[in-house]
C-alpha cells in the first residue's frame, strides 16, 4: 500500500466512515489492514473479501473473480484499495461490489494512475476519473466524486502552488521520486491515485443478469 493511497483517503473519504457503519473491504493488505487502522475504529463491523493468500484470512473466501459468495445488499461501503489494477475484466468485476453495497450505501475504490508495473499476479490497468465514471453508470451506480491527484505533491512546501497544481508537470518527476524512495527509502514517493466514491441508489437496478442468475442457484 504506497503511501498517497492513504493520503488520498484521508483526503477525500475519511468523511464517509460513520459510528455503526458496515464495512466490506476487498483485497485487504493485511489483517488488520492499512485503511482498517487508518478510519475502521468505529466501524460496527469491517469484514473483508480476498482470494486465499497466506498472510490474510478473509471474511468471505473468493475462488471466482467476479462472482463473490456474499448476499446482495449487504454493507454501508463496499472499499477497494489498490486492487482494480490487477482485475482483467473490471467491467464484470465492479457490477459486483455495487451488488454487495446497500442501496443507499457506497462503493469507495482507490486505484493507482502512476505507478510501477507491479504483478499481484497480473497488473493491467491505469485508470482516470472518466473511466471509472464510465464503470460506475455501467453499474448503475451514481458517482459522488471522482478525482485523481498526488496528496503527497500538494504537501511539499518548498514546490510553489501553481507546480503543485500542474499534474502533466508532477507526472514527470513520478518516475526519479520512486527511484530514490527504492534506493535511500526517503519518506516521499511522488505517486497519483484516483479515488471515486459512488452511491448506490435507493431504487437499484442490475443490468448484470448473468450475477443474477448466479444468485439465484445459490439459493437453490
Amino acid at each position: 500500500m504506497h503511501r498517497n493511497a492513504r493520503m488520498i483517503l484521508d483526503k477525500r473519504g475519511r468523511q464517509y466512515f460513520k459510528p455503526g457503519l458496515s464495512v466490506l473491504e476487498v483485497g485487504p493488505d493485511g489483517m488488520p489492514s492499512t485503511f482498517q487502522k487508518m478510519v475502521g475504529g468505529e466501524a460496527a463491523r469491517w469484514d473483508t473479501l480476498d482470494i486465499a493468500t497466506n498472510y490474510v484470512k478473509p471474511t468471505w473466501l473468493v475462488t471466482d473473480s467476479y462472482k463473490f459468495p456474499v448476499p446482495d445488499n449487504c454493507y454501508d461501503i463496499v472499499l477497494s484499495g489498490q486492487v482494480i489494477e490487477h482485475v482483467p475484466k473490471i467491467w464484470r468485476w465492479f457490477p459486483e461490489l455495487a451488488r454487495m453495497c446497500k442501496p443507499g450505501g457506497l462503493v469507495i475504490t482507490i486505484n493507482p494512475v502512476s505507478w510501477h508495473y507491479h504483478e499481484a499476479p497480473i497488473d493491467c490497468w491505469r485508470i482516470y476519473p472518466e473511466g471509472m465514471k464510465a464503470l460506475a453508470d455501467d453499474a448503475g451506480l451514481d458517482v459522488i466524486s471522482s478525482d485523481w491527484e498526488s496528496v503527497e505533491f500538494d504537501r511539499v512546501p518548498f514546490l510553489p502552488k501553481r507546480i503543485r497544481q500542474e499534474k502533466r508537470f508532477l507526472m514527470l518527476l513520478f518516475g526519479p521520486c520512486w527511484a530514490i524512495n527504492r534506493v535511500l527509502k526517503f519518506p516521499f514517493q511522488g505517486s497519483f491515485d484516483t479515488i471515486t466514491i459512488a452511491r448506490k441508489p435507493l431504487m437499484f437496478e442490475s443490468s448484470q443478469t448473468e450475477s443474477m442468475d448466479y444468485r439465484k442457484s445459490i439459493k437453490a
